[in-house]
């Protein structure tokens, strides 16, 4: 039985996370064909196929599927290792966003594993929409945000969050018409998911409540006033899923991706932090 390498682990972990070889090289700071060969090394050494290559990336193959989870715990703790030892104790500031809907379910675990290799670095987390905090990474305002993708399908994808119809188990609002819709505001993505639905359904409908808050989301189903459409994350877990047996149709999943300002280019915080929320959040075959 062969020992793994660090190296090889490293190839297969960044050309899973990047989707392709060529993406995956400058990660590691190698020619494409020497991450290709990494890769074969890698395999030779198992005697399995990890990767296979469809029309636009890598796919991993089963056994590929059970090698990640163990070559990210692997490398994980070889980064560890070596920062007890030559580390540089880092500092300085990282100026974060996220939606009110990602920060609980997604970011809290990334900032607990961060904090306790980091803690002199100082976090400065702002929650606000999406809509928000794309143009503030623009500005330079903020260096990183954990956001649901725009259109123009800029910065890197992580995972795709389901959408879900939600009402209270109280009232039977669906069954009304118009429906009444609590949504978010006006250039909202979950805004926009929701009508486009009821548009494709022919179903009438009427927004009776605006905000930009999930709280008031919530609250406004809780009231009976209302449905809404909310990412699965954030869903209650007392409020009702509604769907095709409620006359609603299915809605398109938010792309959620991290978004780092030019500005912060250079920060090795900064740096640390990005590179981490990849690693944890980034799923398995995403494009």
């Amino acid at each position: 039985m062969q020992d793994l390498q660090i190296d090889w682990l490293k190839c297969f972990v960044a050309v899973v996370d990047t989707g392709s070889l060529s993406k995956a090289a400058p990660e590691v700071h190698r020619s494409q064909s020497a991450v290709s060969m990494q890769l074969k090394k890698l395999e030779a050494a198992l005697g399995r196929q990890l990767l296979v290559r469809d029309a636009r990336q890598q796919q991993l193959t089963a056994d590929g599927q059970v090698l990640l989870g163990y070559a990210r715990r692997i490398l994980d703790l070889h980064s560890d290792a070596q920062n007890a030892f030559h580390g540089d104790e880092l500092t300085g500031r990282i100026r974060l966003g996220v939606p009110d809907d990602y920060a609980a379910r997604y970011l809290t675990p990334v900032l607990k594993r961060f904090a306790l290799r980091y803690g002199a670095v100082e976090i400065e987390l702002d929650c606000e929409q999406s809509t928000s905090l794309i143009p503030r990474i623009d500005q330079g305002d903020l260096d990183l945000a954990l956001v649901s993708r725009d259109h123009s399908r800029r910065g890197t994808l992580l995972f795709r969050e389901p959408m879900v119809w939600v009402g209270s188990p109280q009232f039977d609002v669906w069954r009304r018409d118009p429906l009444p819709i609590a949504t978010y505001e006006s250039t909202s993505q979950a805004r926009r998911c929701a009508i486009h639905s009821l548009a494709l359904q022919g179903r009438d409908y009427r927004v009776v409540y605006n905000s930009s808050s999930l709280a008031g989301q919530i609250a406004a189903v809780e009231s009976g006033l209302a449905v809404a459409v909310l990412t699965r994350c954030s869903a209650p877990e007392h409020l009702e899923i509604l769907g095709a047996e409620h006359g609603l149709g299915p809605l398109e999943p938010m792309e959620v991706a991290v978004y780092r300002s030019r500005a912060s280019h250079g920060s090795k915080p900064v740096d640390q932090l990005y590179g981490l929320l990849i690693k944890t959040l980034r799923r398995v075959a995403v494009s």
